[in-house]
């Protein structure tokens, strides 16, 4: 399986659909696999919801409620129809050119079965190399649906009264942010500032090459749109023009993460899901029976930062009903290396760890996984480049990828605050970090020999206080 597709709530559900080649473990003919859930944290697989056919593979895009019928999809019986808007790829077999169109199918039955609308393709390769992976959304001033899709290195914007009929409205290619590799899996959505009635519009776009620690990442950008063009706010573009970038995440495996549609008023939230892996060794990870897995659901959220804007993420709150065995210690004097936590006091092969330091000394913070085979994983701050950093170079099973356990990822920190707070979660094989509330987020895959048993924090030629640490064991079933 590979990237998150078509995600939307219904009746109680969330639906995620996925690339999924249902024939072997490595890419290949991709289908949209299928899984429900009641929270976003225990899910149950359903049959394969759209299958290639003679127009091509089924690659990556998204799914509306067409509440009033503007397709004609729609029956009798007050039956809500919802709408897939996918990318038909093909390769043609004598000059190995691929095409890719978009398609759009219908379901009736609250997105168990599609049926594939019978004039696909809706909306034709207009000449581009990489036209693919649409994202729909209900523009409710201007009564109309907007499609954003990926083009090289840039996102066009179409209209469509109908799901059927599109028109280019616009397109966004600014020589600022990354442009290097392709842009994949746009998203666009209008996020409310924190505290404030503001709204700012935020495209995400994923680039394949030129993550910020190598390999893939899911860059954003936040503006306004007036319904037919996106353009940047200016502090934005003054803070992105000294930063190069701002990513969603800056660790090496979440990619290609896209928000759930329909998400009622009452709950309010941006919800976001990536899928957690990278091109430079998706294929090659060391796992049977498996390969690749998702991030844990996040909240997005629009910060201000100075001037300037951020989008923050957090777990949802729903992990929160998974929480079991609690281990909770104050005022910790660290010095040295200093155990917190080890495995005959919780199961730590999945946990949620919380801590607070309120005054940041001049050194290094660093946290240690170990287990007796021998396998680390470190991650941390370092105060004097100010940057949080995730070390897998020594977590296990690194050989099948020159690429994988090669060098420290690294993050900036954005908050000027003096008090650093973190959010991690660790699930077998995967580390998720949440520092500063969300400001800085890093994930990251590591493939231990063992499960891990021990939990330290060090820090250099300096004794500091760890205000409080709270381990939460995690029970998933």
């Amino acid at each position: 399986m590979n990237y998150p597709n078509g995600m939307f709530y219904y009746n109680g559900y969330y639906h995620l659909y996925f690339q999924y080649n249902p024939n072997e473990n490595t890419w290949g003919s991709m289908h949209w696999g299928h899984a429900v859930s009641k929270d976003m944290i225990t899910w149950r697989e359903q049959p394969i919801a759209l299958y290639p056919d003679v127009l091509g593979d089924i690659w990556s895009g998204s799914i509306v409620m067409d509440s009033n019928n503007s397709a004609g999809f729609g029956k009798a019986n007050n039956i809500e129809p919802i709408v897939s808007v996918f990318t038909y790829s093909k390769k043609d077999s004598i000059t190995n050119i691929l095409s890719q169109n978009q398609g759009i199918a219908y379901s009736l039955d609250e997105g168990r079965s599609f049926t594939k609308y019978k004039n696909n393709p809706v909306l034709k390769n207009p000449g581009v190399k990489d036209f693919r992976d649409p994202k729909i959304s209900w523009d409710t001033i201007n009564e109309k649906w907007i499609m954003i899709l990926a083009a090289g290195d840039k996102t066009m914007f179409y209209s469509s009264k109908d799901l059927k009929k599109w028109e280019l409205l616009s397109d966004f290619k600014k020589y600022i942010g990354n442009h290097e590799g392709k842009w994949e899996c746009p998203d666009f959505f209008p996020l409310q500032l924190e505290g404030s009635e503001e709204i700012k519009w935020v495209l995400l776009v994923s680039k394949n090459s030129g993550g910020f620690n190598g390999g893939g990442g899911t860059q954003y950008f936040i503006g306004d749109f007036d319904g037919t063009r996106f353009t940047l706010d200016d502090n934005f573009k003054k803070s992105l023009s000294k930063n190069k970038a701002f990513w969603i995440d800056y660790g090496r495996d979440n990619y290609a993460g896209v928000t759930w549609s329909n998400i009622a008023a009452t709950d309010g939230r941006r919800l976001f899901l990536g899928w957690m892996s990278n091109w430079d060794y998706a294929l090659k990870v060391p796992t049977k029976g498996w390969r690749s897995s998702m991030t844990i659901p996040r909240e997005l959220k629009l910060v201000k930062n100075g001037n300037g804007y951020l989008v923050s993420s957090i777990p949802v709150k729903e992990l929160g009903n998974y929480r079991e065995k609690k281990y909770k210690r104050e005022n910790i004097t660290i010095k040295g290396e200093v155990e917190l936590i080890n495995s005959k006091m919780t199961d730590l092969s999945s946990v949620e760890i919380k801590f607070n330091i309120r005054q940041l000394g001049h050194g290094v913070y660093t946290f240690k996984f170990s287990n007796k085979e021998g396998d680390v994983l470190l991650f941390g701050y370092e105060f004097l480049k100010n940057q949080f950093f995730i070390n897998r170079i020594n977590s296990g099973r690194t050989s099948f990828s020159e690429k994988f356990g090669n060098t420290t990822s690294i993050a900036p920190r954005v908050s000027k605050s003096k008090n650093l707070a973190a959010t991690v979660i660790l699930d077998k094989t995967s580390i998720e970090l949440f520092f500063d509330n969300g400001k800085t987020v890093m994930t990251e895959t590591f493939f231990p020999n063992a499960p891990f048993e021990r939990l330290t924090i060090l820090t250099e030629n300096q004794e500091v206080i760890l205000d409080d640490v709270e381990v939460n064991q995690l029970i998933f079933e």
